[in-house]
């Protein structure tokens, strides 16, 4: 391998932009869709649940070749996955621009999806190797500007793009990127990953695959079909339960697992991998789900005012992830993951409930801040505490790490999604309680005397409305609860070191 002090000055600049920016288009692409999804029945002609197969196709695909790509990268090296990667996404962009139809799109995106996993992991992977050891918090710092920051301002982008082009607009942006992208890092980027030789447990494989589709698929449209009340939910999780179970078996009893297991006996990767599984999937994929529904569909905000809104933490994002890195390499991960921990807990426990309809949008927008701290101080140290205790195995630590987010974050946004109808629906229920039967069809009668029958119409949505503005306060906290489990696992960090385990 190319010894790292050869990456010096200009030479290593153009080497960390040309992979940065890769792994920012494909995550910028993934939030920028999700501001369409709804203008897209009317051009598709379907309705709102064909259109969320948009979103969906994409996350199984990107799940799906994280399980095959450190294979891909042992055969063929980081450099041509990466520029592969890169030039198969931007031509699915291209598709997904010119699509006429729901089959064609979901083709695309399927084919978009699983090219961003050959992106991202290796641009963390090269990104990891232009660093010595002292300096890597800074570049999963850089990493993270990059990554973090592409969710924060994707709804405003895609609001920009939707409003004053088209739809198409959003997939077609990356084209011309993505064509200057794969050119300059065919001819620039350095080959440094060793070709070494390593089998594939294809039917590990199989059954992994088998399980992570059904589960995404049962995830997503739980909500529309009722969960366990729908066969076809409950043959999805038969698939995913029998698909895991074979997983499970195979890899017990395989010579050549596709998980490198013994990683696992590294406290501070194990660790790792459970806080990136719970806090980052289970807990902040559902503010990253909610913070724009908050804006757009309960204060009622424009697609752009709601871009901004996101922007309002997404800034913070940025500029703590270079902070986070600085910090990690010159003391420890740890106690950086520690002091996100405990402002990303403030923030869930105190700022976040207190949102509702009335808090005013420049409020709204400081409040939200701290979180962006909190994520921007998170993304860095988690990242190099999994990769340095990976025993070398970069690529194994970061499939891992992608992969458990993937599965955590959809666990995530089902359970945001089934909270907001439980909690509103328990509201509704409340307030209907208290309501005086004899007052209330007085008041009703007076009201339809002076605007017709349109007055209990609008008293019902009145009604179907505040009560989702009460309820959201207990999905804030629910958020929050799951950021509470996922922050043990970062204070159990301090009592590993103090049993003198290898220090960080």
């Amino acid at each position: 391998m190319q010894k790292i002090e050869y990456y010096r000055g200009n030479e290593l600049f153009i080497y960390v932009l040309l992979v940065v920016t890769g792994a920012f288009m494909a995550v910028l692409d993934t939030t920028v869709v999700d501001i369409i999804v709804p203008r897209l029945k009317g051009p598709l002609s379907t309705d709102i649940y064909g259109v969320q197969w948009v979103i969906t196709a994409y996350m199984i695909a990107a799940a799906v070749g994280l399980l095959v790509v450190e294979w891909l990268i042992k055969h063929y090296g980081n450099k041509a996955i990466y520029v592969i990667g890169v030039a198969v996404f931007t031509l699915a962009s291209f598709g997904c621009g010119l699509s006429n139809s729901l089959a064609e799109i979901i083709v695309f995106r399927t084919v978009q999806g699983f090219a961003e996993a050959l992106v991202m992991v290796t641009a963390q992977a090269m990104l990891f190797s232009f660093f010595p050891p002292e300096k890597r918090g800074v570049a999963m710092g850089i990493f993270a500007l990059g990554v973090a920051f592409a969710p924060a301002i994707g709804p405003t982008l895609g609001g920009y793009l939707t409003e004053w082009f088209s739809w198409r607009a959003v997939f077609f942006v990356n084209v011309p990127i993505g064509i200057i992208l794969a050119l300059f890092s065919a001819l620039l980027l350095p080959d440094n990953s060793k070709r070494e030789p390593y089998g594939l447990n294809f039917v590990s494989l199989v059954f992994l695959t088998v399980f992570t589709v059904a589960l995404l698929i049962m995830l997503s449209k739980g909500q529309q079909f009722g969960w366990f009340n729908s066969f076809f939910i409950v043959y999805l999780a038969f698939f995913a339960w029998g698909g895991i179970l074979g997983f499970v078996i195979n890899e017990f009893f395989s010579k050549n697992p596709l998980f490198d297991y013994s990683l696992f006996k590294n406290p501070y990767y194990s660790i790792g991998i459970m806080v990136y599984f719970i806090l980052l999937g289970f807990s902040m994929y559902q503010y990253f789900y909610l913070i724009p529904m908050y804006y757009e569909h309960l204060k009622g905000l424009s697609s752009i005012q709601t871009g901004l809104g996101v922007l309002g933490f997404g800034v913070w994002i940025g500029v703590f992830s270079i902070i986070a890195g600085i910090l990690s390499d010159k003391f420890s991960p740890v106690p950086v993951l520690i002091l996100a921990g405990i402002i990303y807990l403030y923030s869930g426990f105190v700022l976040f409930p207190s949102l509702n309809y009335y808090t005013p949008f420049y409020e709204a927008v400081l409040k939200t801040m701290p979180f962006g701290v909190a994520m921007g101080l998170f993304f860095a140290p988690i990242t190099v505490l999994v990769m340095n205790n990976s025993g070398g195995k970069i690529e194994q630590g970061i499939m891992t790490m992608d992969y458990v987010r993937f599965i955590g974050g959809s666990f995530g946004t089902a359970i945001a999604t089934n909270n907001m109808v439980f909690y509103k629906d328990r509201e509704f229920d409340a307030m209907v309680s208290f309501q005086s039967h004899e007052v209330l069809s007085g008041f009703l009668q007076k009201m339809e005397s002076l605007f017709g029958v349109a007055a209990k119409v609008v008293f019902r949505m009145y009604e179907e409305f505040m009560s989702f503005n009460y309820g959201f306060r207990y999905v804030w906290l629910d958020a929050a609860f799951w950021g509470l489990v996922g922050s043990v696992f970062i204070f159990m960090l301090l009592f590993i070191k103090r049993r003198g385990y290898e220090k960080v």
